[in-house]
């Protein structure tokens, strides 16, 4: 784990500018009634394009983990379907850890404990910087995850370290300390296809065949 008090590039799901600007009361009456997913960011409508297969087996691995882990106990596990509020703003984060038992039919969660993206490069500039920002003003907020794709590499922020950035590589282990889950880098990665990915497996696979 390598620590770095300055913010790397990275960020979610690919983002869309629509031109339109909307009340929040608008904008949550469309969201209710839309095909496709939005974000709301500062009256702004940001529509949401779909994510590729490396970008989908990293939330999965991340989602399986958590609600194994978090099975049977007060916080829960929740994907990219449900929206987070956060001051004024709305955002799908790709999972995110809730504890409050909130209700059925809501549909956005205003308390996480636990905010994870998996970053891309067309949206890695807001997510890195007005996200992460609207973010960790969430009171709640004690962990913010950022996954890349296209290599592997962790970054974690934390409430409790003034939310400095502590990097994260193949070989290492990650705590999630909001919910007490310890998970290898290599998990997180599992089934996914970059570069990094096939020469850390080539590298263990000529060490345990030497």
């Amino acid at each position: 784990m390598a620590e770095n008090p300055s913010y790397p590039k990275g960020a979610a799901m690919t983002l869309q500018h629509d031109e339109s600007f909307m009340t929040e009361a608008q904008y949550l009456a469309s969201e209710r009634l839309s095909e496709s997913k939005h974000e709301y960011l500062g009256g702004q409508v940001l529509a949401m394009a779909g994510a590729n297969h490396n970008h989908s087996r990293i939330s999965a691995n991340v989602l399986g983990e958590f609600r194994s882990h978090l099975k049977g106990r007060p916080c829960e596990t929740f994907m990219a379907d449900t929206k987070v509020k956060a001051s004024q703003n709305y955002f799908y984060p790709d999972v995110m850890v809730d504890c409050t038992n909130a209700a059925g039919d809501a549909d956005f969660l205003s308390s996480p404990l636990l905010i994870v993206e998996v970053l891309s490069n067309s949206s890695r500039k807001i997510d890195t910087t007005k996200k992460l920002l609207i973010y960790i003003n969430i009171p709640s907020l004690e962990e913010y995850v950022l996954i890349e794709q296209d290599i592997a590499a962790i970054i974690v922020m934390r409430r409790k370290r003034d939310w400095r950035s502590e990097y994260y590589y193949l070989g290492d282990q990650v705590t999630f300390d909001s919910i007490q889950l310890t998970l290898s880098v290599e998990a997180i990665y599992d089934r996914v296809d970059n570069d990094d990915l096939k020469q850390f497996k080539q590298a263990k696979f000529e060490t345990n065949h030497q």
